[in-house]
């Protein structure tokens, strides 16, 4: 069976990308993305920035200490998104299957194309035609699987590219830190240095019934991915993924004070939900079955988000222009479509790190106690039964 030939593209330094090309005067500056306020967080900065220690998530004072001549910019996610989607446009335009992991990065599945003109070759090709037409540098790896072409691109970008031939998987995984391998987090990196594990050599050199035994189940995986072992298909791409809820009435209603509560409670649960899958949303859609079941919607295209009060006010702009007839409405509906991997982070760039955390601190309360344990106070009227019955799904 021949290997497996997947490409890893990333952009580099994308938000930063983005705002350079409608700014020129900011290339090689030392720039920061976030909150501009010095109690904000840093959602993105540029390779100059970094060099002063300065990373994603770091509250904005402490990265203005480290870097103070920074320039600081609120950040346009408007404009990453529709940056976004033309790179998005340009592989599907391209790639055989492709598969869209987050907003900045992309797998291609390029099995078989060695016997026509070569899959590294092409994927140069189509790493060129991305640089010329969106006006952004973007790096790439290749080898026969998704982890190790996601290891490459870090390693050797921005603006790179890297082929790790099929059977050097694991003489090219040997010499780095155990925290560049996907998955190894800060405490899971912490707890292996203090075992005296810091190379992803020594790591493979570890029984793999001691990784589970300190690990769980998570011991496997990492023992694997040591050993440059990962199956992951590349999974296609599609736009219409989504996370929906609806609710029927036990009563036919005009009471738009109550529709518009049981709204906020959908937004409320299906945010949660795309947090909890640590996804992003760029399309939002409201709909409405009214008494004789006739069924209208309304979507609208949004910079991709997942929170609660940027979904909750464009749900209540398409209601308020979706519900116009003033008849009785047997149902309502919202559903979040257009779905990236993605950290909510990305999407509050106004907000300060005193919102974020709140957002992590209620939606841990919500994992651990259920949705319904904390809700806002203008749903308290939604009762139990219509709670129930809306459950998220996906589509």
């Amino acid at each position: 069976m021949n290997a497996r030939s997947v490409i890893h593209f990333d952009l580099d330094a994308f938000f930063v990308g983005v705002e350079c090309k409608l700014n020129p005067a900011l290339e090689g500056r030392p720039l920061i993305i976030g909150g501009i306020s010095r109690r904000g967080v840093v959602a993105a900065c540029s390779y100059e920035a970094r060099k002063f220690g300065v990373h994603s998530a770091m509250p904005m004072y402490l990265a203005l200490q480290l870097c103070p001549d920074a320039k600081v910019i609120s950040g346009d996610m408007e404009a990453y998104s529709k940056h976004s989607h033309l790179v998005t446009e340009i592989i599907a335009d391209s790639a055989p299957s492709f598969e869209k992991s987050s907003i900045d990065e992309f797998y291609v599945d390029a099995t078989g194309m060695d016997r026509f003109f070569g899959a590294f070759k092409w994927a140069v090709g189509l790493r060129k035609k991305i640089k010329d037409n969106s006006g952004l540098t973007i790096s790439m790896g290749m080898s026969v699987n998704k982890l190790v072409s996601k290891v490459a691109t870090g390693e050797f970008k921005p603006n790179a590219e890297k082929l790790v031939p099929a059977g050097e998987e694991r003489d090219f995984l040997a010499p780095l830190s155990v925290d560049k391998i996907p998955m190894i987090g800060k405490q899971t990196a912490s707890f292996l240095y203090d075992m005296g594990v810091r190379k992803v050599a020594t790591l493979r050199e570890m029984p793999v019934k001691f990784l589970i035994s300190a690990f769980g189940k998570n011991g496997i995986s990492l023992w694997n991915k040591a050993h440059g072992i990962d199956n992951a298909p590349v999974v296609p791409y599609s736009e219409q993924k989504s996370i929906s809820t609806e609710c029927t009435f036990d009563q036919d209603s005009i009471d738009v004070k109550g529709m518009k509560s049981i709204l906020i409670a959908m937004v409320e649960k299906v945010a949660f939900n795309l947090r909890e899958q640590q996804k992003l949303a760029s399309c939002i859609t409201v709909k409405i079955r009214y008494s004789n079941f006739d069924t209208e919607t309304k979507q609208i295209h949004v910079p991709y988000t997942s929170s609660d009060h940027t979904i909750l006010r464009t749900v209540m702009e398409l209601f308020d222009r979706l519900y116009t007839r003033r008849m009785l409405v047997r149902l309502v509906g919202v559903r979040l479509s257009g779905l990236v991997h993605g950290n909510h982070q990305i999407s509050l760039f106004d907000d300060t790190e005193e919102s974020i955390n709140l957002y992590e601190a209620i939606d841990r309360m919500k994992h651990k106690h259920g949705v319904e344990k904390l809700i806002r106070a203008s749903t308290l009227n939604v009762n139990k039964r219509v709670r129930m019955e809306m459950n998220a799904f996906k589509g």
